[in-house]
């Protein structure tokens, strides 16, 4: 991406229950700041999350840390449908309605739930933007299909791998121009 032409990022990762957990799960976590700061020096202004527990929430959560130097970068919550986060628990019922109260934009795809609703919703944001960084440890999953969906329309894909990051005979991600 050309530094002097903004540009938009989406999200994709797991829930909790398919991530590693502790220290394998804080360098993830850490690997993922690291990839969206990058995007905002290189001009990334619009950021694009699906509002699910896991990955998508705590990438939320960088953008708006980010916001607090760059003030100008948006975020975007695009929920599947109205009830999504209706049965988050406690804690993570929380977390979900403070990044909606905190985001710029928050675009609802449906009244209801449908059988592939979180499949349109993760379409809607990947021909939204122009890049997308994700954490995947299942490609035959909603993530998966995200990053197939990313490579067909030729964005540039960020997938940050526990994997390299162990290994440190490579980099800690695998960057792709598709």
């Amino acid at each position: 991406m050309s530094s002097t032409q903004p540009f938009a990022v989406c999200f994709a990762g797991h829930r909790p229950a398919k991530l590693p957990q502790e220290q394998e799960m804080r360098m993830l976590l850490s690997l993922l700041y690291t990839e969206t700061k990058i995007a905002v020096m290189e001009g990334a202004d619009t950021f694009y999350t699906g509002c699910a527990l896991g990955i998508d929430l705590w990438a939320a959560d960088i953008v708006l840390l980010l916001k607090q130097t760059w003030p100008e970068l948006r975020l975007i919550c695009v929920r599947p449908y109205e009830q999504q986060g209706k049965n988050f628990s406690g804690e993570d019922r929380y977390h979900y309605q403070t990044v909606l109260h905190a985001a710029d934009e928050v675009i609802c795809l449906s009244p209801r739930y449908y059988r592939g609703c979180y499949r349109d919703r993760n379409r809607y944001m990947v021909n939204h933007t122009q890049r997308l960084i994700a954490i995947v440890t299942d490609m035959h999953s909603g993530t998966g299909q995200t990053i197939g969906f990313a490579r067909k329309a030729g964005h540039e894909v960020c997938i940050l791998s526990l994997d390299a990051a162990k290994q440190q005979t490579r980099p800690a991600h695998e960057y792709f121009k598709f």
